[in-house]
């Protein structure tokens, strides 16, 4: 039995009827010849892999009286619960299988078993198969995501089935009064912390003000500077998702032209293709959008399987510049004050003050929040969460199966009502995005342009390369 830290319990206390806390993965898979997919050979394949899987393993149990954050409870799931069948409609194509990742979103977890589901979907063209894996943002961030995905993925298409290193083992439910009493020694323990981080805390943000006022451009704040966009407002239930894949040869060659990072091509390609659909619809605000970027926090080299290692950190998306390139260096060069300002207020900083969230208070104000729709009356905190996540760089097989694309995207927050992810994957970087149909009906606009503001800075590249040479 384990407690769930702050950070992984406020993802908890976020969700809604409105407010979905899950994230998004889909795995495309090409079978080899020879191998058929079907649900016993799937429940089977992940039997053998659960044990390498311990946040699959896992259900929440309620602290009495919401006295503290919830705690996990080793259990053996049942895989005919968890594991579901469907096909894809004709012709099968990556809108159609975007169709069916759109109706898997737009329906919460049951949080009375361990908060995940697979959903195997058949009928894609070229005989492929797809997995879409919905996991509760409690349970684990992107980073340790990826580290799940390399545990249960085999190297080559003929590697044999990974061998169960024991038991998957069932805790016991613990009693009322055991849960009471570690909830109080738990607090306790935090007490005896809370004047070391206040003083920390009072330290950092000094240091930030005092920061802040002397960098050029200075980072955004949320709220106090999101001009309100036609897709920012209070969420419905629904969700509506679209997948594309870029080359991620092309945004490498983009980085290397203007020095610049990954995640600043990214920031600038959806910031050019916002612009442009604002601009399609006289509806382009004066002040630049602003986006959430969740950072994660984990040490170099360290490989975790769950929870969230994660801060974010707030940066302009450069609406307001037309040029391209002019976009991306003014991307680049308010990241790269806002992570200066993320690393003296501590990347661990609002990790460590989640943990103080009462949990039904912090709920039922959410609750309440989503209830009267009071986004609607007030600036967004930011207009669009934007993230990167580097993927596995060699191609993988998982059951016979040839993983062909990997896509992934994370929840919508009251207020943003768009989500655009990027899991890069061998060559590609896949692109997918989920946004609340009442706020943004077709995302597939927001992809279509993002590629083509790639396009855009990979023709710069090859004119500012060819003027170096």
């Amino acid at each position: 039995m384990e407690r769930l830290r702050g950070v992984d319990a406020n993802l908890l206390y976020m969700e809604t009827p409105t407010t979905h806390m899950h994230t998004i993965k889909v795995a495309v898979l090409q079978p080899t010849p020879g191998v058929r997919f079907t649900p016993e050979n799937v429940r089977r394949e992940l039997g053998r892999r659960l044990l390498l899987l311990p946040p699959f393993r896992r259900r929440l149990v309620e602290v009495p009286l919401g006295l503290h954050h919830p705690v996990w409870l080793d259990v053996e799931p049942d895989l005919e619960h968890h594991v579901h069948w469907t096909t894809a409609p004709a012709p099968g194509g990556p809108r159609q299988l975007d169709e069916v990742v759109s109706l898997v979103a737009s329906v919460p977890l049951e949080r009375s078993r361990p908060l995940w589901e697979l959903w195997m979907v058949d009928g894609l063209e070229g005989g492929r198969v797809a997995a879409i894996a919905k996991i509760h943002h409690a349970l684990a961030d992107g980073v340790a995501v990826a580290s799940l995905l390399a545990n249960v993925m085999d190297p080559t298409p003929g590697a044999a089935p990974v061998p169960a290193a024991g038991r998957v083992t069932t805790e016991p439910l613990p009693r009322r009064g055991r849960l009471l009493r570690d909830a109080l020694v738990d607090h306790g323990q935090q007490l005896r912390r809370l004047p070391g981080l206040v003083r920390r805390t009072a330290a950092n943000l000094t240091a930030v003000a005092r920061r802040r006022g002397q960098l050029d451009p200075p980072p955004p704040m949320p709220i106090r500077d999101s001009p309100r966009a036609i897709f920012n407002g209070a969420l419905t239930a629904s969700r509506t998702f679209a997948s594309a894949s870029l080359s991620l040869t092309d945004v490498k060659a983009v980085k290397s032209a203007f020095g610049v990072t990954v995640n600043d091509v990214v920031l600038a390609a959806v910031g050019g293709a916002v612009r442009a659909y604002l601009l399609a619809r006289d509806a382009l605000p004066a002040k630049p959008l602003i986006a959430e970027v969740p950072a994660a926090t984990d040490a170099p080299g360290k490989r975790r399987l769950s929870g969230n290692e994660l801060s974010n950190i707030f940066t302009s998306l450069c609406t307001d510049i037309a040029d391209p390139v002019e976009r991306l260096l003014a991307v680049h060069a308010t990241v790269a004050s806002a992570k200066e300002l993320h690393q003296l207020l501590g990347p661990a900083m609002y990790q460590d003050w989640s943990s103080y969230a009462p949990p039904r208070a912090f709920a039922g104000l959410v609750r309440l929040y989503s209830r009267l729709r009071l986004a609607n009356r007030h600036r967004p905190p930011v207009n669009l969460i934007v993230s990167s996540v580097p993927g596995p760089r060699e191609p993988l097989y998982w059951a016979g199966g040839r993983l062909i694309d990997i896509f992934s995207v994370g929840p919508l927050i009251e207020g943003a009502g768009l989500n655009v992810t990027a899991w890069s994957y061998v060559d590609r970087l896949n692109v997918g995005i989920l946004s609340c149909p009442e706020r943004l009906a077709e995302p597939r606009e927001i992809l279509d342009g993002t590629r083509g503001a790639l396009d855009e800075l990979v023709a710069a590249a090859s004119r500012r390369l060819a003027r170096g040479a």
